[in-house]
Order: C-alpha cells, then structure tokens, then sequence
C-alpha cells in the first residue's frame, strides 16, 4: 500500500481513492493541481496497484488497511473522502464500519454493483479478461483506445494513460480486485453520526444507480451532472470544473 500526502497541509483532509485497475497518479491527474490549494491530500494506491509485487488481496483486508493509516496518521479521523469508482466501495466500507469516522463521505459516480459468489465469479470470467487482453495485440489497442475516446470523450492523450495504467498491473491483483468489490456489500439505509454522503450522480449511467444511491445512504446529498461515469475526471474542463466546486461545497457543509 502506498499513501502520499501534498498539497495545502494546512487544509481539510481529503483522502483520494482510485478506481478499478488505476492508481492516483492516472485516475485523479487532472484535478489533483485544483485540489491540491485548497486541501491536504492523503492519496492512496493498493496493495497490487502500487508498483510492489504485492498481489491485491480483497477489498476488507485493503479497507482494513485504510483505517489503520487513518488512525495511526490523522487519529482516525478525516474531513472528507472521496473514491472515485470502485473507490467509492471503500469510502462506504469506511463509513459502514465506523473504525474511523469521515465528515463527508463523497461518491464519484460509482455503480455499487453487489452479488453472490456466483454471479461475481462469472461476471470476473467476462469482464477480467476485457479489461486485460487489449495488451497482447496493437489491433485491441487501437479498438480498446478508440472504445474509452467514445465512451467517456477522453483525448489521445488521456486514453493512452489509462491504457497504460491497465497493462502494467498484474492479471491477478485485477481479478481480485473486480470479483472482491461484488462481494464487498453496503447495508441499506446506512446513517452514521456527523457524517454526510455525497454523491456525484453522471446522469448518462440511468436511475437505477441513482435509486441505489438513495438504498444504501440515508438522506444523501446527491448533485446530478449531465455525463458519464467519471467523465469530471478525464473529459475536461467543462465537466470537472463543477464537480469541482461541488466538492468545495460538501466539504464546508454541516455534519
């Protein structure tokens, strides 16, 4: 595991936590310079995703491994964090578990995808294999980087980086990491004291995961953005920037 601070270390802390197959240094680039003047960032990579030979190993024993720093580092306890994707599953984890608490609790647009042991294996065997195939053929690159220029609106140069931050992880921390995230379950209605869930919802993903925001967190302060999944993050200005200042906006409301 890796954790790096920066920024304005006089600020609120605001741990960052990246997505399915990326580390922090690809998923949040673009935004970390903005964040960075205003907050003291805590920015995390896993164990596998962190340029170790460490396998990632399930999603509880990467949280677990959370709260320790947490309560070792800044006393078990944060201003805000924010997971962007299949990050999004440890900031509930952390806020479920109540080992350390977060002010507010942010959501980047994530899908919170949940099943049993057998519909998670055979999702992995479709999915896995997709996310790490593209690297054994420059006729897979060219279609997999064309798909992530349609689907999100990134640029040349943003989906040559993701793609490179998939191919250099091991196979196996990815499987692990996707299959342990549809086992890693939230319980409904999740309401924990002087604590607030704030969630990015991309219109373009559809209601149904708007109406899981709404199942899993009691009273969420949920702002709605005309994009796609995680599009702030990788498809430029006109969409990060009020994410952005929603961000700002969470971070200084009451718990």
């Amino acid at each position: 595991m890796q954790f790096e601070e920066m920024g304005n270390m006089s600020g609120k802390t605001l741990m960052l936590l990246p997505g399915t197959c990326c580390d922090w240094q690809t998923n949040f680039e673009r935004v970390i310079p903005v964040l960075s003047e205003k907050y003291h960032l805590i920015c995390v990579n896993y164990d596998g995703f962190d340029g170790s030979d460490v396998i990632f190993p399930d999603m509880i024993t990467v949280t677990e491994k959370i709260e320790q720093y947490i309560q070792t580092k800044h006393n078990g306890r944060l201003d805000g964090a924010i997971g962007s994707s299949l990050g999004s599953s440890f900031v509930g984890q952390l806020v479920q578990r109540e080992n350390v608490h977060i002010d507010h609790a942010i959501f980047g647009s994530p899908d919170l995808d949940q099943s049993g042991k057998a519909s998670a294996w055979l999702q992995s065997k479709l999915v896995v294999p997709l996310l790490t195939s593209f690297t054994k053929s420059e006729k897979k690159q060219k279609k997999t980087k064309e798909s992530l220029k349609k689907m999100f609106l990134m640029d040349d140069e943003v989906a040559d980086k993701f793609m490179a931050c998939f191919s250099k992880f091991n196979p196996e921390s990815i499987k692990n990491e996707y299959y342990t995230d549809l086992l890693t379950h939230l319980k409904d209605d999740i309401n924990v004291g002087h604590t607030k869930a704030h969630f990015i919802y991309a219109n373009k993903m559809g209601e149904k995961y708007l109406n899981r925001y709404k199942k899993y967190f009691h009273n969420p302060d949920i702002r709605e953005f005309d994009m796609q999944h995680e599009q702030w993050l990788f498809g430029g200005d006109e969409y990060a920037k009020p994410v952005l200042k929603a961000i700002d906006e969470f971070m200084v409301m009451p718990v």
